[in-house]
């Protein structure tokens, strides 16, 4: 090799969030006492790459140069994290050794962590990465254990490798490179069916509501009444994702920890966090910011069980999401922005005890305590749920009734379907995201049902926002009959289901 500088430069990707940046990676190779230096803001596990690329070249075959190598990943004032930066430093460096022709290096993108041996390992966050490279018309070139992930957008060139020798021989054309092939788990059947609920036809009516109109809903009950069963099965009775809220979802799991399985593909996120969860495990953050349960719930469904042991203030943090849809993670030297535009689904006991004067379970909590324990959900979070409905015990021969025929799954999605597509033709989204200029022209009430909605703001002392989801939730229930115009039943259903309201 002469002893005149050469220069290299490769194209990556970082990610801020979900979003793609494109990233260069440029090698300098010069005179002077062997040494690997790595600039541009990178975090530990970019550091820590000079020995993964040092071992993967020479366990490759290859020559690691005994020289200066700069390698600078720009732009510099963006922090690079994570893995993904292995491959493109390691091709860097072989062409600009010239251990590799370098010629055609621009038309392609480099994704992919080391292995000492020099095979390739997953990297996270390959879906957004993929997008990215789409943008940018390059051939991105992927480990073959994430590439499917890749794949799943469609027009994206992609290519599979295995190891750093079989990328070098592509480049020598000595060896072909295969773009993946889509092969999606089939998930195991979804058993759980709606019919599998006894009784509560009441809240099956709310959850159905929910499901058609994309409505927040609480259930509040005793133990033991099904509130979990009916919010596990809210996920199966949602209308299915188009593919472009599909590519969402997946995107914002293929950058968490958990990463993305390829069998959730199509199907609607369930996220029920456990009720010691902290905000930011709810919202995310982090030195590097990561998505948190609202987040991974986006497009699907968020389920907080035991709705009142959650600190109060962790609660709180879920009220601008609600409205926006989204969530912004701002950091010192970070700022990122998630999308979060989820259905929560609440259930709570009544009292401290669990139990309620029903005449049954006698409850022997004072009033200060019953308060005590309503009051850890604010008011402001509170006026965000559409849909507050109580879940009684259920009778020892309602459960042990065999000849009752509950509707299943199949005849409850066709309703809620047939009212999804009306919403989608009227306005182009569900009902619970108008805004209040579509809410007036699409919500219109004859002067009775404007009476009694003006009664029952004035004694449940509604707030403007409450006012607006009653409107948004009758016009569910219209779609739900069938119904071009909200009539006065409609309105009073709508009324019915702010039971919290009453008590508080």
């Amino acid at each position: 090799m002469s002893q005149v500088n050469s220069l290299a430069t490769i194209n990556t990707h970082a990610l801020n969030g979900v979003t793609p940046i494109p990233v260069c990676v440029e090698v300098h190779i010069s005179n002077g006492l062997p040494a690997l230096a790595i600039v541009g803001l990178p975090e530990a596990a970019v550091r820590e790459s000079k020995d993964r690329v040092r071992a993967a070249i020479i366990n490759s075959g290859f020559e690691f140069p005994a020289r200066k190598i700069t390698v600078n990943l720009a732009p510099a004032d963006l922090p690079k994290d994570g893995g993904r930066y292995d491959l493109p430093i390691a091709i860097g460096i072989l062409a600009a050794s010239r251990q590799i022709p370098d010629e055609s290096l621009q038309q392609y993108e480099f994704h992919g962590e080391l292995a000492l041996s020099g095979a390739l390992r997953s990297v996270t966050g390959t879906l957004p990465i993929a997008i990215g490279s789409k943008l940018q018309q390059r051939t991105l070139i992927l480990p073959a254990s994430c590439a499917q992930h890749g794949a799943l957008i469609h027009q994206a060139d992609i290519l599979q490798a295995d190891n750093l020798l079989d990328v070098c021989k592509f480049f020598h054309q000595q060896h072909q490179l295969i773009r993946p092939k889509i092969n999606i788990p089939q998930k195991a059947h979804n058993s759980l069916d709606i019919s599998d609920v006894k009784g509560q036809h009441r809240a099956k009516r709310a959850l159905e509501i929910a499901a058609a109109g994309n409505h927040n809903m609480l259930m509040i009950g005793p133990p033991g009444t099904g509130k979990t069963m009916l919010a596990s099965r809210l996920a199966s009775l949602l209308p299915p994702l188009t593919e472009q809220q599909a590519i969402e979802s997946a995107a914002i799991c293929s950058i968490s920890h958990q990463g993305f399985d390829l069998s959730d593909w199509m199907q609607r996120p369930f996220r029920a966090p456990h009720h010691t969860a902290s905000g930011v495990a709810l919202v995310g953050g982090g030195s590097i910011p990561k998505p948190g349960e609202i987040s991974l719930a986006h497009n699907g469904v968020l389920f907080l069980d035991e709705l009142t042991e959650f600190d109060r203030h962790t609660l709180d943090v879920l009220r601008e999401p609600l409205e926006s849809g989204r969530i912004t993670i701002s950091r010192a030297a970070r700022q990122a922005d998630f999308p979060a535009n989820f259905q929560l689904i609440a259930a709570m006991n009544p009292c401290p005890q669990g139990y309620s004067c029903d005449g049954k379970n006698l409850c022997q909590c004072s009033i200060e305590q019953q308060r005590k324990h309503r009051s850890r959900i604010s008011a402001p979070l509170l006026d965000r749920i559409d849909i507050h409905i109580e879940v009684p015990s259920v009778d020892r021969q309602t459960l042990s009734n065999t000849t009752e025929k509950n509707e299943t799954n199949i005849e409850v999605k066709n309703r809620i379907n047939n009212a999804y597509e009306k919403q989608m033709q009227r306005c182009g989204k569900s009902n619970a995201l108008l805004t209040s200029r579509e809410t007036e022209t699409h919500c219109q009430l004859n002067r009775e049902a404007i009476n009694l909605l003006d009664n029952a703001m004035e004694k449940l002392n509604l707030s403007a926002r409450a006012y607006h989801r009653i409107l948004r939730m009758s016009r569910t229930i219209a779609d739900l009959d069938n119904s071009l115009d909200i009539e006065i039943q409609h309105l009073s259903e709508a009324i019915s289901y702010r039971s919290l309201d009453r008590l508080m």
